[in-house]
């Protein structure tokens, strides 16, 4: 394995302005050492993983770093900003900037190794050094840990004995580092007396502790621990000793910590996942409470003891991605936040947990699995305005399945069976195998009982997304009484609306200890099924029918420029954000035309329009590489190859990686050919029943060759857009600010379904 920082790697002087320019100047070294095979194909994923969370943090550091496929192997490139470049940060600009890249498959010593720089970035000593360093070599040195800050060379002459004895105790309970953390050994050794074994064995400046680092995740220390714990004992608090801790004298009374098990991870799972984890430990020790961490960092994770688990008195979930097997935690006063948090306010977090265990608060709905679905996914500190349309999505998520395969067998049984399918009696009375008609009749039938659940899933999984497992029975009773009162798609959603509140709110109840564990199984389904039965159909039922019937009366009039106009607008919704929240509600609009039993014409004819609309973007790119592939990267070409077949699937998400890369030239050409194929589909009267497929259900398609001339369309106007605004940019092409860098802010919506920055 090459050194992942070398003299090279670094730039003490860099001139950047901005993250996006910083980013590129040090992916060049990169690209100049080997260790980067296609400059902005990698600048993409970096856009795409800062547009996720910013990654400035206090201090004055800037870690922007992702995985990436365009990655060797694991490398670090510094940079020291005189004039500072905000990442982010709450308290200003960075001056140290690191640029963390690894492979998309990294092997877990290089993550180890990456992870340990996380840590030290963590101590004022290793930081106040790279600022003080006057020349690339040493500043790489010290990163390796080849070096230490000014001063250690005492600390290694003084404190060599402890430092050696720290090196044996933390090997016994995990390990040591390796490569950065290994010269630590005498850089920490004159804390080794004081601190613990733990600290002996700090990195180049003491900042990461090889019991605590890397594959270990910190469960190294809960391991040693557990015994204790397990028996009732005092303790050790993080960092201790074990096997040379001091025993109690017999029969003294052992003085029993505060006891916290945390959870730290983040998309990318090796900087912000370590800091925090190192943060917290620090905190701990400073507040003289016992922290056990465990990083679910991206090389794997190693779970916390059970008997650790069973014997803390509260938890910490610092997350910014959901954290693994969380039911693990249910039942303890938590503390839930963002990943930022553990690391700039760890004190903050252990006080509040602390309060919390004091009034004997835990977290709401903890028996069920502490944290909902769209908590476990989303991103702390979120408005209720983003949350609202995560509940919607939720629902409209689960439902689509069911509109897809009702809505293609139903498609199919006209297709096989004629348009008086729908009239046929029942399979179970009269089926013939050999009548195509029968075989028609039995594909209708099996669709429409799919049809049926479509309501009932979309209220049942927007509770079940608000309130967990708890909320599926209130919301699936909600959404049945829903078709029965003929209050339809509105209906549904105001029932899964109103179940997740409801019982998000008997949640919210103190429960004697001796029920709770029948609150998830009887109380809480039946209460709350109760509710939301005498609200459907006594108090907002009616109203909610009738504004159903009044959507559908007006689907059903529309016709000529008002048709057209809805059109345009549908295809700018679905090529503005390509997959994105904008796009998501035009296709839940769609769906909920056809998500019944008889779907008008102008209800299948809006799905038609959609799904052409959301065909463009892909294709058109992907011609454009075809046409002009000088104005693509290698990389780019790569993609449109890809492109053509998700974008004959109408899977539109094939479009993000040129739309990340280039959005300002991307996304309005996109936005254009999406609004004239949407006009188009409807002026020519195209209907489609089924709420997917691309052109594999252009036979099922009303008007199939029109639909096909109006996507035609689209993909023309907009690869000759792209063609044309690429094409004037081409002094462009050597200013390193303005490359696949400005494309964070298009990235941002789409940034959580790209593997490679997660």
């Amino acid at each position: 394995m090459s050194e992942m920082i070398t003299a090279d790697l670094v730039d003490l002087d860099l001139s950047a302005d901005t993250k996006e320019a910083a980013a590129r100047a040090l992916a060049e070294r990169m690209v100049a050492q080997g260790r980067v095979t296609d400059l902005d194909g990698f600048l993409a994923d970096v856009a795409a993983r800062e547009a996720q969370m910013p990654t400035g943090l206090d201090g004055g550091i800037g870690i922007p770093h992702c995985r990436s496929a365009h990655v060797t192997e694991p490398t670090l490139a510094f940079g020291r900003s005189a004039a500072g470049i905000d990442f982010g940060a709450a308290d200003g600009p960075a001056d140290l900037i690191f640029l963390i890249a690894a492979p998309a498959g990294a092997d877990d010593a290089h993550l180890t190794i990456l992870s340990s720089l996380a840590r030290q970035l963590m101590n004022t000593e290793f930081t106040d050094a790279l600022r003080a360093v006057g020349d690339a070599g040493s500043a790489a040195a010290l990163i390796r840990g080849d070096a230490v800050p000014g001063g250690a060379s005492e600390g290694a002459g003084e404190g060599a004995g402890e430092g050696a004895g720290g090196a044996e105790g933390t090997a016994g309970a995990g390990g040591a580092v390796g490569a950065v953390g290994a010269a630590g050994v005498a850089a920490g050794g004159v804390r080794g007396a004081s601190d613990g074994a733990s600290e002996g064995v700090r990195g180049a400046v003491g900042g990461a502790r090889g019991a605590q680092s890397g594959t270990t995740n910190s469960a190294a220390v809960s391991g040693a621990a557990s015994v204790d714990a397990a028996a009732g004992n005092t303790a050790p608090a993080p960092g201790a000793d074990v096997e040379n801790a001091t025993a109690p004298a017999p029969g003294a009374p052992a003085e029993r910590p505060f006891r916290i098990v945390a959870v730290t991870s983040c998309p990318t799972g090796i900087a912000h996942t370590y800091m925090a984890a190192e943060s917290l430990e620090n905190a701990g020790r400073d507040a003289g409470v016992e922290v056990v961490v465990e990083t679910q960092g991206s090389a794997g994770f190693t779970r916390l003891d059970p008997a650790v688990i069973a014997a803390a008195d509260g938890v910490i979930f610092a997350h910014d991605v959901p954290v693994r097997e969380k039911d693990r935690f249910a039942g303890k006063p938590t503390v839930d936040v963002g990943v930022k948090a553990g690391i700039n306010r760890p004190a903050e977090l252990i006080a509040e947990v602390r309060e919390k265990a004091a009034r004997g608060e835990v977290s709401a709905g903890a028996p069920a699995g502490a944290g909902t679905p769209v908590d476990r996914a989303g991103e702390p500190g979120e408005g209720y305005g983003t949350k609202l349309r995560k509940w919607l999505m939720s629902g409209v998520s689960y439902m689509v399945p069911f509109v897809a395969a009702g809505g293609l067998l139903i498609a199919l049984g006209f297709a096989i069976g004629g348009w008086e399918i729908n009239k046929a009696p029942s399979v179970m009375d009269h089926f013939d195998w050999t009548q195509v008609d029968s075989w028609g009749a039995l594909l209708f039938q099996i669709g429409g009982v799919a049809f049926g659940f479509l309501v009932p899933v979309l209220a049942g999984y927007i509770a079940y997304g608000m309130a967990d497992r708890p909320g599926l029975v209130p919301g699936f009773v909600g959404g049945a009484i829903s078709l029965t009162i003929n209050a339809g798609f509105l209906g549904g959603l105001a029932a899964g609306l109103i179940a997740g509140g409801v019982v998000m709110a008997i949640q919210r109840l103190k429960i004697p200890t001796a029920l709770r564990g029948i609150m998830p199984v009887v109380v809480i389904p039946l209460v709350s099924s109760a509710i939301v039965g005498f609200l459907m159909f006594v108090v907002i039922g009616k109203p909610i029918a009738k504004a159903q019937e009044a959507m559908t009366d007006w689907l059903d009039g529309l016709s000529g420029t008002n048709a057209v106009l809805l059109g345009i607008l549908l295809g700018l919704m679905m090529c503005f954000d390509l997959g994105g929240p904008v796009n998501k509600v035009a296709y839940a609009f769609a769906t909920a035309g056809i998500a019944v039993a008889d779907p008008s014409d102008s209800a299948m004819q809006v799905m038609a329009a959609v799904m052409a609309a959301g065909m463009v973007p892909p294709l058109a790119m992907a011609l454009a590489t075809v046409v002009r592939g000088k104005l693509f990267t290698q990389t780019e070409r790569e993609n449109g190859k890809a492109a053509w077949f998700l974008g004959a699937s109408f899977i539109s998400e094939g479009a993000i990686p040129f739309a990340a890369a280039d959005p300002l030239r991307v996304i309005p050409a996109s936005m254009a050919g999406g609004a004239v194929t949407g006009a188009l589909s409807m002026a020519f009267g195209a209907t489609l029943r089924a709420p997917h497929g691309g052109i594999f259900v252009v036979p099922l398609i009303g008007n199939p060759l029109l639909y096909l001339v109006a996507i035609a369309a689209g993909v023309g106007v907009t690869t000759a857009l792209v063609i044309v605004l690429k094409g004037m940019r081409k002094p462009a092409a050597s200013a390193a600010p303005n490359g696949p860098g400005t494309g964070t802010e298009a990235a941002s919506t789409d940034s959580k379904k790209q593997p490679v920055a997660a």
